[in-house]
């Protein structure tokens, strides 16, 4: 079980969950010294705010939560950072909300990146009889790893460390791992080594593969920019937070160990081309001319565009495996958080049923996501007078759209979706900034009613 739950408890603290507009309610019916205690406190049940009711010998006897309009899942994900350490229960779950998603907001909550500084003492959560311990504490973990490997820097996670991650995955599940490097991958996958080729780590791209042959195929790509500088075009700003550029591969990598752990009757694949956009002598050139593992040929405008070139070829190869479902997860452009800000999750597809089904799923588990248009108006901006297409559009508008239709022209499957996701979020819930994982529960809610047994 994972280290923010426990099964049992014989000194687990109630939680109280009250909405602001229930609270009055509430306190009418508890004792005198409840009600002295709210008012002069003046707690009106706004989101994430506590309560502590300490007993006549001092004790800690219960939490009153505050759930604001009582819409939040993650109205729990606050109290980890702000209560004493010890165990803690729901003494009931509120109408409209639901106890999966409240127990992974508190375990949301309770991470914290330990590899270079110490954690805290745990605060534990009693699951209700009602949640499914084994799933909670499976999408914990998934949700815990994916954060760990967007928030190590890229002095500890290079493509090669990304691919080192993904084969203890692979030998975790007994999955199949290829891994192609070097003349391989400059002939079968060029444009992921054009853009890698000049770094220090050399560029890989990384193919899991699991689950029965005769079932439905999946495919999971994630763009593995380990560090972005933005090439020869240089970024001016930002820079700093470019460690999480590899936050699409932490996503498909997190989402391929659901699939796996639930075993998911699927046969997956899980791609992920993984580089460093790095300057040097090798680095390519804006101007320069690349030729994709679909054929097509691509002027490069700008080479800070360049998780558009690596995600271009594994999904062609994607494409290659017939599958009857592809999705794509890319920190790929800014475009994106100003179209929709820091907490919906961009949702590209031409399949309606898909996007109805995500959105559903969203809903239900409280992962926002947002569906954007393929405008293919918009495909003008990305024609070149000297080769099959160029990797930026005819100006800044309209960039994330411009991005997923550079994606679609490398995609040849029946059903395809792309998240150009932030991977990231301010601070917030009482919890500092840092990694995230967006719309990857929304995404696996919908999996499993597709193709849970």
């Amino acid at each position: 079980m994972h280290s923010a739950f426990i099964s049992r408890s014989a000194s687990a603290v109630p939680l109280q969950l009250v909405a602001a507009k229930g609270l009055g309610p509430w306190t009418k019916s508890q004792s005198a010294r409840i009600k002295v205690l709210v008012d002069a406190v003046g707690f009106r049940g706004d989101a994430g705010k506590a309560l502590l009711v300490h007993g006549a010998g001092g004790e800690l006897e219960s939490v009153l939560v505050g759930l604001g309009e009582g819409m939040d899942g993650f109205a729990l994900a606050s109290l980890p950072g702000s209560l004493p350490a010890g165990d803690y229960a729901l003494s009931e779950i509120p109408d409209g909300l639901n106890g999966e998603t409240l127990a992974i907001g508190w375990a949301d909550g309770a991470y914290r990146f330990t590899r270079y500084k110490a954690g805290e003492k745990p605060r534990r959560l009693l699951l209700p009889k009602s949640v499914d311990a084994a799933e909670v504490s499976r999408q914990a973990e998934a949700i815990d790893w994916l954060r760990d490997l967007v928030n190590t820097p890229p002095c500890d996670l290079g493509p090669a460390e990304i691919a080192a991650e993904a084969q203890a995955l692979a030998k975790e599940f007994g999955a199949e791992i290829e891994i192609t490097t070097g003349k391989a991958l400059e002939s079968g996958y060029p444009m992921v080594h054009a853009v890698g080729k000049g770094a220090a780590q050399a560029p890989r791209y990384i193919e899991l593969s699991w689950g029965k042959a005769k079932a439905p195929v999946v495919v999971l790509v994630g763009k593995g920019v380990a560090f972005d500088t933005g090439g020869l075009n240089l970024k001016t700003s930002g820079m700093g937070l470019m460690k999480k550029d590899m936050g699409g591969a932490a996503h498909a990598l997190a989402l391929a160990r659901l699939i796996m752990s639930a075993e998911l009757p699927v046969r997956l694949y899980c791609c992920v081309p993984t580089v460093e956009n790095a300057i040097g002598p090798n680095a390519f050139r804006p101007s320069d001319i690349l030729k994709s593992r679909k054929g097509l040929t691509v002027e490069i405008d700008d080479t800070d565009a360049e998780g558009r070139l690596i995600l271009a070829d594994a999904l062609t190869r994607a494409s290659e495996l017939k599958p009857e479902l592809v999705i794509d997860f890319a920190t790929l452009t800014g475009a994106a958080r100003v179209a929709l800000g820091p907490d919906l999750a961009p949702l590209y597809t031409d399949d309606d049923q898909l996007a109805a089904d995500i959105t559903s799923a969203s809903k239900q588990v409280g992962d926002p996501v947002w569906r954007m248009p393929l405008w293919s108006g918009y495909e003008t901006g990305l024609k070149s007078p000297i080769a099959d297409m160029k990797n930026l559009g005819d100006g800044p508008l309209g960039g994330s759209i411009i991005a997923a239709l550079f994606l679609k022209a490398f995609v040849d499957a029946p059903s395809w979706a792309h998240f150009d996701i932030w991977a990231w979020r301010p601070a917030r819930y009482g919890r500092a900034a840092g990694a995230a994982a967006c719309g990857l529960r929304a995404v696996w809610a919908m999996l499993k009613r597709r193709y849970a047994r």
